[in-house]
């Protein structure tokens, strides 16, 4: 928390009003993600893509305290990857591994047990970019709020095209006082994904499935 705060007063990874907090806001979501893997993924293993990572979050967070985990974090934006290499090498994160690329450009096609989004975009737009790197029989956990059930009735004509579906909807608190409630929507991958999917050149924000 120190390392980030510090960073962030020269590098705007976080807005002020949610530096205040870090902890609740960010790093107790993130961990969240341990719910999800204990119900589903019993591998000693976890090999994770967290697309979009941003300031680091769900990534750092399950590097330092999932042991279990090894993750890519990958976001377009060289700032936010140079943070996470800083992190990488303050805190000895060998299981991190940051990657400065636009999502759809990746060469890990069918190589993740698990892929995570937080905070990115709506969900028929995540899973185009988070199903093709999954193994099959994978899962895909997608941080949300109170627009979960809208985001999941938009999403049924990108599950069918993906091969994937939702299996689970696992709700949990922040410890604030505002509105707290928060949902990971669970999704596996059950076949190959067709190898135009993930779409380039934006076509994916301008076009969703």
């Amino acid at each position: 928390m120190r390392l980030f705060l510090e960073y962030n007063q020269k590098v705007n990874l976080i807005s002020r009003n949610d530096s205040e907090y870090l902890f609740e806001k960010h790093i107790y979501d993130s961990l969240s993600i341990n719910l999800f893997l204990q119900r589903y993924v019993s591998e000693n293993k976890v090999r994770m893509l967290d697309i979009g990572t941003g300031g680091g979050f769900p990534s750092i967070p399950v590097a330092i305290c999932i042991d279990r985990s090894d993750v890519t974090a990958v976001d377009s934006t060289l700032k936010k990857i140079k943070f996470l290499e800083y992190i990488k090498e303050e805190l000895a994160l060998k299981n991190l591994h940051p990657v400065c690329k636009r999502a759809e450009e990746l060469a890990y096609r069918g190589k993740f047990d698990v892929s995570v989004s937080r905070a990115m975009s709506e969900l028929r737009v995540i899973l185009e970019y988070a199903i093709p790197y999954l193994k099959e029989g994978g899962f895909f956990a997608a941080y949300k709020s109170i627009k979960a059930d809208e985001e999941i009735k938009n999403a049924k004509n990108a599950l069918k095209v993906l091969n994937c579906e939702i299996v689970d909807k696992i709700e949990y608190k922040l410890p604030i006082e505002e509105e707290n409630k928060r949902v990971l929507i669970i999704v596996r991958k059950n076949s190959e994904t067709e190898s135009i999917y993930p779409r380039k050149n934006g076509m994916i924000s301008k076009k969703p499935l």
